[in-house]
């Protein structure tokens, strides 16, 4: 009886949530390395003003769009007065189309994002959309196309996940992307070139000092697996500390604020251990940068699998 009745309340939050809220869908014309790029934009219908989006990228060729109806990013968004965008990117045919050329954001796609964007500011009034930060989650090929979209555009990121992809087009990122704190995620079962892949590029990366997160999901393949709600908790942990300024007038000016290497923690994933970083540890590749303590045991309890 109790487990009907939460199921019941469920749906009902769910029908809430979609009838107190708009979606609005657009797209932009085929480009150099892509050959569909179309979003949803999804927000509350009592917002004044939005301060960010949370960016969803899917899997190769995938249609993201519908990824906005997920309540568990509805619930974060709303938290900070966030809009969703999900992400539908297709390549043009080439030669390999194992490698997805619409990931590498600077050559297109991503300014079809941002385009579509301004689009969303002028079809819903909020002229904002144009400017405020966003912070990125996607997986596998989502995840190429977050990690080089903020190599690309450092300063409009405020944290981004890149989950369990297999190709890249950037190995060491300019150093202002390397400030923007992340996620680089694998599975234990994956293919062996996607894990070498991504722990080369958080290894280099760390070494520069990157304030990065290296999490390898245990018993996992491929898939998303738990490595979304590990995200969440990421994002709800960062956002506060990088969009400093709480004011919800549409016409203030948001700071983003810097985080400090030195004010995180430190994740040993080899002795599961973790504490405030100390010196030696800033440029340690073998350690993971945690933004907060309490992250810090989100992420010693998902790498042991609990």
């Amino acid at each position: 009886m109790k487990r009907s009745l939460l199921i019941i309340l469920i749906i009902q939050l769910s029908l809430n949530l979609s009838t107190q809220a708009k979606t609005v869908y657009d797209s932009i014309p085929s480009g150099k390395n892509f050959e569909k790029a179309a979003f949803s934009l999804w927000f509350p219908d009592n917002y004044k003003t939005i301060r960010g989006i949370i960016l969803l990228v899917p899997g190769s060729n995938s249609d993201g769009r519908s990824l906005v109806k997920e309540a568990s990013w509805q619930e974060l968004a709303m938290k900070y007065n966030f809009a969703l965008i999900g992400c539908y990117f297709t390549d043009k045919p080439h030669v390999d189309m194992n490698v997805e050329e619409y990931a590498n954001a600077k050559d297109g796609s991503g300014q079809a994002l941002l385009d579509c964007m301004a689009k969303f500011a002028v079809q819903t009034g909020f002229h904002e959309l144009i400017t405020i930060p966003v912070v990125l989650w996607g997986h596998s090929a989502g995840g190429e196309f977050n990690y080089e979209f903020v190599c690309w555009k450092p300063e409009r990121v405020l944290a981004f996940v890149v989950n369990k992809g297999g190709f890249y087009y950037s190995a060491l990122a300019p150093k202002p992307a390397r400030n923007v704190p992340g996620i680089i995620f694998t599975g234990e079962n994956d293919m062996e070139s996607r894990k070498d892949i991504l722990k080369g590029i958080f290894s280099i990366n760390r070494r520069a000092g990157a304030i990065w997160t290296f999490a390898e999901e245990p018993g996992a393949g491929h898939e998303p697996g738990k490595t979304q709600k590990l995200a969440q908790n990421f994002f709800d942990n960062v956002i506060p500390l990088r969009l400093h300024n709480n004011n919800t007038d549409k016409n203030s000016k948001y700071i983003y604020q810097p985080l400090l290497p030195e004010s995180g923690f430190a994740g040993d994933k080899k002795n599961k251990r973790i504490n405030p970083v100390t010196n030696n540890q800033l440029t340690d590749f073998s350690i993971s940068w945690l933004p907060t303590e309490t992250f810090a045991h989100d992420w010693l309890e998902f790498i042991s699998g609990n």
